[in-house]
């Protein structure tokens, strides 16, 4: 159980408290320090994943754990960047990944109870949308000038959109067992 993966994965969740303190610190450099924080999270959800690829290092525990580390720290970081700018333009995206994070959690989970998982697999556009969704809330984080930031909240919108569009895409894709009737 404790392959490298999963000790990475583990460590990912540890960070997300030092994230939230080291945010919550006063001083000008914490925000600095909080968005390297969810950088280093960002790359050991990387690594954790080539790793047991590269050497067939999957487990039980990593895929039950490796998303919910993901999630987490998503849902950690997107809530301060909220709380932060506190205007809708940042709030309305924010808060529609989270919620397509829970929505999507939900259907995998379900899809998975009547066997018909791969329907939901991950996909390449939800890869692009992790990888967009994490630079945007890395600049939000820092907000180390205006450049930055206005970088950031576009690609929080591109993230949104791609948001959207992927959760669009597995409703569908999961959409003649939703639609069932008992």
């Amino acid at each position: 159980m404790w392959n490298i993966p999963n000790i990475l994965t583990s460590f990912r969740i540890l960070l997300i408290p030092v994230f939230l303190i080291i945010y919550y610190l006063p001083g000008q450099d914490a925000h600095f320090w909080a968005a390297f924080v969810f950088a280093v999270a960002g790359f050991t959800d990387a690594l954790d994943g080539w790793v047991a690829r590269k050497f067939n290092q999957f487990t039980k525990f990593g895929a039950f754990l490796d998303p919910v580390a993901d999630k987490v720290m998503v849902a950690a970081s997107l809530v301060v960047v909220v709380e932060h700018y506190a205007t809708w333009w940042i709030s309305i995206p924010a808060l529609t990944i989270i919620s397509r994070e829970l929505v999507i959690s939900a259907l995998r989970e379900w899809m998975a109870q009547i066997g018909r998982h791969d329907q939901v697999k991950v996909s390449n556009l939800g890869k692009y949308k992790t990888i967009a969704q994490m630079v945007a809330i890395g600049g939000l984080i820092w907000e180390a000038n205006t450049f930055v930031i206005v970088t950031a909240t576009v690609l929080l919108y591109v993230a949104f959109v791609l948001t959207l569009w992927s959760m669009g895409e597995y409703l569908r894709a999961a959409w003649s067992d939703l639609s069932q009737v008992d």
